[in-house]
């Protein structure tokens, strides 16, 4: 889990009402008490940027994250920025007037399921997804991932870590993925969507492009710089399950750091890790995006939406001895 990075938490807010309803709001919070005050090192990598994406040109510009970061539907982007700028007020001493908030919010269009022109999610619905987050969370159908899909099925919310030993230091890197994406599917390389029969590129499939949010994590001492190159590792993962980052896909990483050594002042110039370090941590990236993809299809239920459009869940029990019969040769 991504909050296997100590001091992450995640929550969610879910939005299913009656037949036409599939959405919600899901918050990765790093953990820092006065997040605004403490800001820390990030970056974010755009794979294709047929998106929304909030913030994005200030943490280019200044390589800091200073709110949680939202996920949500594509039309909610404005409700949930909103939210994290209140949420930043409440939580931080003695702003100033003229003080701006850089909120970060990512999205995906959850349409097939959900009636993305219904304005359905609101400024409660972003804190209530606050105060809900935790270590230990759900994955699958809720908060953004509620109306998702992966692939030719029912997608989420997914989730994976890895530890890196570096120089004797235990790092850990952790992922967590808004999958609403398609392409041919592939499983720790094995061409799963042609065994199944089941992939975008044939002639009468006619779904959305879709898109696919990236949130990575981690405690390694790294620059902003540093974690750029981490996040544009972030597509290779989505590359090993079968996706093209095709043209109406927006497909975003935004990588952070727990850790402040990355932050730019005098003090600090000498304690990131060596680029010559980065291999395993760029290894990690790539690991834990491609098992956020799989945890998702494997966690999510079948769902009915708008106009009776349903998604069905990934078929475990077909898969699972198909892919054990490979591997047993």
């Amino acid at each position: 889990m991504i909050s296997d990075v100590s001091g992450v938490k995640v929550g969610h807010l879910t939005k299913f009402d009656g037949a036409d309803i599939r959405t919600g709001i899901t918050i990765v919070d790093p953990g820092v008490r006065e997040l605004f005050r403490k800001k820390l090192p990030a970056a974010i990598y755009v794979g294709n940027g047929y998106g929304k994406m909030t913030g994005t040109t200030q943490i280019e510009e200044l390589g800091t994250l200073e709110t949680p970061i939202a996920l949500t539907n594509t039309l909610a982007v404005g409700p949930a920025m909103r939210g994290l700028v209140d949420l930043t007020i409440k939580n931080t001493q003695d702003l100033e007037p003229t003080e701006s908030i850089n909120a970060v919010v990512g999205e995906t269009n959850d349409g097939l399921l959900n009636s993305l022109h219904k304005n359905v999610l609101s400024l409660k619905d972003v804190f209530a997804a606050y105060e809900s987050r935790k270590e230990i969370f759900e994955i699958g159908n809720v908060g953004a991932g509620t109306g998702t899909r992966c692939f030719s099925w029912k997608g989420g919310i997914g989730t994976s870590s890895r530890k890196i030993k570096i120089n004797g230091e235990v790092y850990t890197v952790g992922a967590l993925l808004q999958t609403n994406f398609g392409g041919s599917l592939s499983i720790l390389g094995i061409p799963v969507g042609k065994f199944l029969g089941e992939n975008d590129y044939r002639i009468e499939k006619d779904l959305p492009d879709g898109s696919c949010m990236m949130v990575i994590a981690t405690d390694a001492p790294l620059s902003a710089r540093q974690l750029k190159r981490l996040a544009k590792r972030a597509p290779l993962g989505l590359a090993r399950t079968g996706s093209i980052m095709a043209n109406g896909s927006g497909d975003y990483a935004i990588a952070f750091s727990t850790s402040r050594a990355g932050i730019e002042n005098p003090e600090n110039i000498f304690s990131c890790l060596a680029d010559s370090d980065l291999t395993n941590l760029f290894l990690a990236v790539t690991e834990t995006v491609e098992e956020s993809v799989y945890d998702a299809l494997f966690a999510a239920d079948t769902m009915i939406g708008r106009d009776g459009n349903k998604l069905e869940a990934f078929p475990k029990e077909k898969v699972l001895p198909f892919l054990t019969d490979l591997y047993a040769k």
